[in-house]
């Protein structure tokens, strides 16, 4: 578990109810008749030098979450504020893709493939070197030498920039995948998946290079995944989403030791854990029914036809998110009266 939260830090960036509704088309004339609500009214903020971490189960929205801070996505609505290196605020999501140009340097992606996102007709030197070409003008000697330097950071050596990325493992393209992220010096990099795709043995030595890297380079991490074990191990908070919405934010430890919500108890308990005597200590959460449609929520808290501790009032009013103390924030109607599972230690 990453144990160094920076409580005093000042707020990297600022997502307020952002929304990414994409439209649902059908018939001749491909009229508009609904919407799928992929991410729907979520709010957290990232503070400097954390890594904090987006979880949930496919299709809740956290991938789409990050693609929309990086503007890959144009965002139906809600604000996304960024603060810049001398100390003034921005709102990306109101500039146009010209105003938004000198942020793309800044707030960078490793995606989830390290196999489709590298493009097979370039070597690692015009990967890793295009954005350095496009942005800073680099060429030559100066270019190979600033790659030559980027490869050394993630563990490859220099002399296989001319080889395509067919000649190298998976773990070694995320390594081309990270050294690309960082060739700008960038303040933000969202990580989308960064480890999933890898073998076990190989996610470790990945997550220990990305801690690495956040040392050396000051950089700050949103870590989208669903491993929870992955999860625990690097981050400093947790913010879980179900259904496009936020259900629960906290501090790592707190979350796995005491989660507040129903949905983040069933996600814990499906949680290997290594030790023999402490196996037995909990048992696994089955959820009945199927996730919720995000084109045809439940009224109410989307997770109440799922939820074994629902009322009544559950079905009819939608809880917000809000504080339960020490920055631990939950949407869910009866947090206070429910004694939810965690993660058993030692």
């Amino acid at each position: 578990m990453n144990n160094s939260p920076h409580p005093l830090s000042p707020k990297l960036l600022e997502v307020k109810h952002l929304k990414m509704h994409f439209p649902i088309r059908s018939g001749f004339l491909r009229r508009i008749k609904g919407y799928v609500r992929a991410v729907d009214d979520v709010s957290f903020a990232v503070r400097e030098g954390e890594t904090l971490s987006l979880v949930g189960e496919s299709g809740c929205g956290k991938t789409t979450t990050g693609r929309c801070i990086l503007r890959a996505y144009e965002p139906t609505s809600g604000d996304i504020y960024y603060q810049k290196a001398d100390g003034t605020t921005v709102n990306l999501a109101a500039l146009d893709r010209r105003e938004l140009n000198p942020y793309r340097k800044e707030i960078r992606m490793i995606f989830q493939d390290p196999f489709s996102s590298l493009n097979p007709r370039m070597n690692v030197l015009d990967i890793v070197g295009e954005p350095l070409l496009v942005n800073a003008g680099l060429k030559g000697a100066k270019l190979e030498d600033r790659v030559a330097e980027l490869l050394l950071k993630v563990g490859l050596r220099p002399e296989y920039m001319r080889r395509y990325p067919h000649a190298f493992s998976g773990g070694e393209r995320q390594r081309i995948g990270i050294a690309r992220a960082l060739s700008l010096n960038p303040r933000l990099v969202v990580c989308d998946e960064a480890v999933s795709a890898l073998d076990v043995s190989v996610r470790a030595q990945i997550l220990n290079l990305l801690q690495d890297l956040q040392r050396d380079f000051n950089l700050t991490y949103l870590f989208i995944a669903h491993d929870l074990s992955v999860v625990e191990y690097i981050s400093d908070r947790v913010a879980v989403m179900y259904v496009g919405k936020l259900v629960e934010l906290a501090e790592t430890e707190k979350l796995y030791l005491r989660p507040r919500h129903p949905y983040t108890e069933a996600l814990l308990s499906a949680v290997p854990n290594p030790d023999p005597r402490l196996r037995n200590r909990r048992k696994e959460i089955v959820l009945e029914g199927d996730v919720a449609d995000p084109s045809r929520p439940p009224s109410g808290c989307y997770f109440h036809p799922r939820c074994q501790y629902a009322q009544a009032r559950c079905s009819q009013e939608e809880p917000e998110l809000r504080d339960l103390g020490d920055e631990h924030f939950v949407a869910c109607h009866f947090a206070e009266q429910l004694s939810l599972a965690g993660v058993p230690y030692e």
